[in-house]
């Protein structure tokens, strides 16, 4: 029987859907536009159907390209994870790790602790993610992250990782000044809250059920990408909801955002830093290391203010 997917191809159709284009995609893998064409007309001459629309400006993919990309993937995956585990156990060092971070967090002690990482000459690509609500948790369970920092709430079934607490993230309910529950007298009530539609941001699981937190049954909802865009609607005034309290007490102090106290508040809830721990094959040296230094970082230096 002879294959007619290779890995190769599956890196280029992916590259090609992810960037949209043959131009931006040879770019990426450091390759011509050329060579890319060749070896998707290759493919779908192999297989008999065609794989990407070329009729717009960008690339997209046939119904018969998204399955093959979809469950490429999967394969891609273990094609990694198999070059990492081989050369793991030729010199305990792996060539790629995956760090998925909460978009509530700061990048720069990310960036500083990079920096000192790379010095240590581990040779090892790293990957950064940003992961929203429960896809902190699906990041690490799927596969796509080795690492994750600030996996919330309670950690799925499944096990497989370890979590270090890194502690607890308070929630305040806040709206915009020009809002029609600023006005109202705290503590807000569910049946004044309900009324009003509410901005969450999108659970960026791509396995695990998603995740939703602070809204009443019925409510109006406004779905929004991360927590950034969930802050930017809620201070125009587009729907309310909760906020970390050191973000929401710095819009708060410049006008942006009032705090209101509520009946019935949002519960504290637990982050973590969790890590893929294999029991069989370990933890690798350059993981080892990372890890190492991000369980010196607190909350208060990770999370945005």
């Amino acid at each position: 029987m002879t294959i007619r997917i290779s890995i190769e191809a599956l890196e280029v159709i992916d590259a090609i859907a992810r960037k949209g284009s043959f131009a931006a995609a040879a770019e990426s893998l450091f390759h011509v536009p050329s060579a890319l064409t060749y070896t998707v007309r290759k493919l779908e001459e192999d297989l008999g159907v065609t794989l990407f629309d070329r009729s717009g400006h960008r690339a997209r993919l046939t119904e018969a390209g998204a399955e093959l990309l979809n469950e490429g993937r999967h394969l891609l995956d273990a094609a990694l994870a198999l070059e990492s585990h081989v050369k793991r156990v030729a010199t305990g060092i792996e060539t790629h790790i995956g760090i998925a971070i909460n978009d509530l967090f700061n990048m720069q002690p990310i960036y500083a602790l990079l920096q000192a990482f790379y010095a240590q000459g581990f040779g090892t690509r790293v990957k950064l993610t940003r992961e929203v609500f429960g896809g902190s948790w699906d990041a690490l369970l799927s596969g796509r992250a080795d690492i994750s920092i600030g996996a919330p709430g309670e950690a799925p079934a499944g096990g497989g990782y370890a979590t270090k607490l890194l502690g607890q993230l308070e929630f305040v309910f806040a709206v915009a000044p020009h809002h029609a529950l600023a006005k109202l007298q705290e503590p807000l009530e569910n049946q004044d809250i309900i009324k009003y539609r509410a901005v969450a941001a999108a659970d960026s699981s791509r396995n695990l059920p998603p995740r939703t937190s602070g809204i009443l049954s019925g409510q109006d909802v406004l779905t929004v990408p991360d927590m950034q865009s969930k802050l930017e609607a809620q201070i125009n005034g587009l729907g309310v909801g909760y906020l970390p309290i050191q973000l929401a007490n710095r819009y708060a102090a410049q006008g942006s955002l009032i705090i209101k106290q509520v009946a019935e508040p949002k519960t504290i809830a637990p982050t973590f830093l969790a890590w893929r721990n294999n029991r069989k094959t370990g933890i690798g040296k350059a993981q080892q290391w990372l890890l190492k230094r991000l369980e010196k970082l607190t909350l208060e230096e990770l999370l945005i203010h």
